[in-house]
């Protein structure tokens, strides 16, 4: 069975002020995870990167049973799902030294090409990932809903959020969202998230972010001319 697995201890700069995993960091190690296991299946750059092609993110979720801690030994597992067509679904563990689950998510990923920046098929390229089934899936990421209503603020996308694919990392949405939402500066634990990337946001763009607020339900869009992301976080 191919299921990517590694171990690291969390440092000073993996977490937030109440001392748990950034979401932004976790959101990361989930990201690195992908492109290593990725590579180790012989699907990596020169497959992918050095023939024009860029893997994205468009869709991710997340059940967080409880966010790992300042200098907790933790183990982080994925693994892919089989293809769906333009689409390759992977999911992902985190679990503590007792074999806990901490936090399970899935994903769904696209090859794009870097000039015209559309969807690829792989199997035009020989990119081929087979899936596994370990019986810890949880259900596949859908769009969240918009924030409609609700505090609104401008972000211009800044040189250090811009990543090799040419746009704002996808994890950095996690910071922008959590520096406008109250309930993670309170420090009230989080239990679910839901994201879509709908566009990219390049270098200089201007964002106009909605953070709507419903109970224990956060929203937070991020929208220019076009629709550019879509979050939405739930906390204890």
């Amino acid at each position: 069975m191919s299921v990517f697995s590694t171990t690291l201890r969390l440092r000073n700069k993996d977490v937030e002020l109440h001392r748990r995993l950034r979401t932004s960091v976790l959101f990361e190690l989930m990201q690195e995870a992908s492109i290593r296991h990725t590579e180790e299946l012989g699907m990596g750059c020169e497959m992918t990167l050095d023939r024009g092609l860029l893997w994205m993110v468009t869709l991710q979720r997340a059940e967080v049973s409880r966010m790992p801690e300042y200098d907790e030994l933790i183990t982080l597992e994925s693994w892919p799902g089989d293809t769906m067509h333009l689409l390759f679904p992977r999911y992902y563990r985190v679990l503590d030294e007792a074999g806990n689950t901490l936090v399970s998510a899935s994903a769904l990923w696209a090859l794009v090409d870097q000039e015209t920046r559309r969807m690829v098929f792989p199997d035009r390229y020989g990119v081929v990932i087979e899936g596994e089934k370990t019986g810890q899936e949880i259900a596949l990421p859908s769009p969240p809903q918009r924030a409609k209503e609700g505090q609104v603020s401008a972000f211009t996308v800044p040189y250090s959020y811009v990543d090799l694919n040419g746009h704002m990392n996808n994890t950095r949405y996690f910071d922008l969202a959590e520096d406008r939402i109250a309930a993670a500066a309170e420090g009230r634990p989080l239990r679910t998230i839901a994201v879509e990337y709908a566009n990219e946001a390049r270098l200089g763009d201007e964002l106009r972010v909605t953070v709507e607020h419903e109970g224990d339900t956060y929203r937070v869009s991020g929208d220019t001319e076009k629709k550019i992301f879509r979050m939405e976080f739930v906390y204890q």
